[in-house]
């Protein structure tokens, strides 16, 4: 089978690479705007399956024509998300499947169009959000009735390659969408409430808590998106109290870009600046990304924990599902291009071999078998563990900010 993967940055590297490995898999082109950099990563990594292509994804006609030229019969988009519709529009008219690892936003407009015609659009399916919510999926299941869910993801150095900067952060991700995401407004439920952090909020005190992470010690999480939005995802029931998707940083991280979003320079406004038109948020990309770079024998760590409680057999119950991956030094594939990457490919490989046969805009939550993407994940190398227990009376359950 044949599939057209848009964008080889770092996650859509990770998408080639365990293409490469499927056996369903016959062919993968590869679309980028910068065909010699794709085609000297072929060279370089030995790639038997895939060949580069020219494509600018600010021009529809030729999307379309794309996906028409090269044959696909699914394309996995691994662009920035504000080309997700034009991708999805332009997968849907061709008639063939679509994956992203991006929230779903606009792309829930092609719904009633997709399951008329039969074809499966799959976004969301990365690390976070998409190995996330099955694991939130798995963990939910194992309950009568859910009073809480929260879901942590992180993408960090590892401790003996953080402290070389005073920031403890490197980039496996661009940096201007991590940027991006620092200024994206969130919402929690917090005792049966819903809170609204405005974006340029999100690091002040009063929404940041500390969680305690095995073998990694304390770190900081903050407010990631809506996640308010998933308890109608999930059908969740009106009984729930807490509900909460929050990112991972090592201490000390939220005070500092707390100061910096107040200061304005997570901003996109451009302003003159040395006779030159530039925003203060593309002043720190341009500045800090050469500064934030990992070395050649330096890891990162991802880690997911999903945590659900409420009421079993009726007792008070926690279940927790954690996932952890390290970088493959073999293949330079960091752990975040792994976990977002492989797990877009996983969803795309679902879909051609029949094992995801729903029409429509699906969600990872509801459509994706959660064991076998488990198990894929797992003979990827990435650990996924399990705990479950009883909470007793004088234990408090977990809540979000102070």
């Amino acid at each position: 089978m044949k599939v057209l993967i848009l964008g080889m940055g770092l996650q859509g590297k990770a998408v080639v690479h365990d293409l490469e490995e499927s056996s369903l898999i016959t062919d993968i082109i590869v679309a980028d705007q910068d065909l010699a950099m794709v085609e000297k990563y072929i060279s370089q990594k030995g790639l038997k399956k895939t060949r580069g292509y020219y494509v600018n994804a600010d021009v529809n006609d030729r999307l379309d024509a794309t996906i028409r030229e090269t044959g696909a019969q699914l394309v996995i988009c691994m662009i920035p998300p504000d080309y997700g519709f034009i991708v999805a529009q332009a997968a849907l008219k061709a008639g063939i499947p679509f994956v992203s690892s991006s929230y779903t936003g606009r792309i829930l407009e092609l719904d009633g169009e997709a399951r008329s015609r039969g074809i499966s659009i799959l976004p969301e399916m990365g690390m976070d959000p998409g190995i996330d919510l099955i694991l939130g999926r798995l963990a939910i299941d194992e309950l009568d009735e859910v009073k809480g869910l929260y879901s942590y993801g992180a993408g960090l150095p590892e401790p003996v390659c953080a402290a070389d900067n005073p920031l403890n952060y490197k980039i496996t991700w661009t940096f201007n969408g991590v940027l991006k995401a620092y200024k994206r407004p969130a919402q929690f439920l917090k005792n049966g409430e819903v809170v609204s952090v405005p974006g340029e909020k999100i690091f002040r005190k009063e929404y940041i808590h500390d969680i305690y992470v095995p073998e990694l010690g304390i770190l900081e999480a903050y407010p990631n998106g809506d996640a308010v939005h998933y308890i109608s995802v999930f059908k969740l029931s009106e009984n729930i109290q807490n509900m909460g998707r929050f990112a991972l940083r090592w201490p000390g991280h939220s005070q500092f870009w707390r100061i910096i979003a107040e200061l304005g320079f997570l901003d996109d406004t451009p302003e003159k600046i040395a006779g030159a038109d530039i925003s203060p948020r593309q002043f720190l990309v341009e500045h800090l990304t050469p500064r934030l770079q990992f070395r050649e024998n330096e890891r990162d760590i991802v880690i997911l924990l999903v945590k659900a409680w409420g009421i079993k057999s009726g007792k008070k119950v926690n279940v927790t599902y954690s996932l952890t991956d390290y970088r493959d030094l073999s293949t330079g594939l960091f752990a975040m291009n792994r976990t977002v990457g492989f797990t877009a490919s996983i969803g795309a490989q679902m879909i051609l071999s029949g094992k995801i046969q729903q029409p429509g805009v699906l969600s990872p939550a509801l459509h994706v078998p959660p064991q076998i993407l488990i198990e894929e994940l797992s003979r990827r190398g990435m650990q996924v563990r399990r705990q479950c227990g009883e909470i007793n009376d004088n234990e408090t359950e977990p809540t979000a900010g102070s």
